[in-house]
């Protein structure tokens, strides 16, 4: 899945979510994010920035679902998950035998293939501990980090109600 399929299945919630987060923490991210994709839309910022935040954000998530802008939506998702999820991303390594730098940011090279005992061990304790959406999104962007996903963690997302992105 890529990020754009991500921005057009995930509940415009959790997209609103992770912009008011930006806009409370990074408000220069979010700023850049908006630059770059009304610029990418050949629109001034300025058009965007003009509409109201719930027009913004609405705007926003449409024009992260264009396969045009999936380099854009893969930073904002990771720039996101590194910076606000840093406790899920490292006990996701922790669980799965991922050496990380302690914030979640993997040190080395990941694993060729995933353990599925540990898989489903790690996604059973962390679905229950964080909001199964964000889990979900942090699990799709970490299948991307491989050429064609890891098929266990591939198969669980498709099978495991709880890391439904809608």
């Amino acid at each position: 899945m890529n990020s754009h399929e991500i921005f057009s299945t995930v509940d415009p919630a959790v997209v609103s979510e992770i912009l008011d987060w930006f806009r409370d923490n990074d408000r220069d991210v979010y700023k850049t994010i908006v630059s770059t994709l009304a610029t990418n839309r050949k629109l001034r910022p300025v058009f965007v920035q003009k509409k109201s935040l719930p027009e913004q954000y609405a705007w926003i998530q449409k024009t992260l679902q264009i396969r045009a802008c999936d380099e854009v939506g893969i930073q904002l998702l990771q720039s996101y998950l590194m910076s606000a999820q840093q406790s899920m991303l490292g006990m996701f390594c922790d669980g799965m035998g991922i050496k990380h730098d302690g914030k979640g940011a993997v040190e080395g090279t990941l694993p060729k293939e995933l353990d599925a005992a540990k898989l489903d061990e790690t996604v059973e304790k962390l679905a229950d501990v964080f909001d199964p959406k964000i889990f979900a999104i942090y699990l799709h962007c970490f299948n991307m980090q491989v050429a064609g996903g890891y098929p266990k963690l591939t198969e669980k997302l498709a099978s495991d109600d709880r890391l439904k992105l809608a």
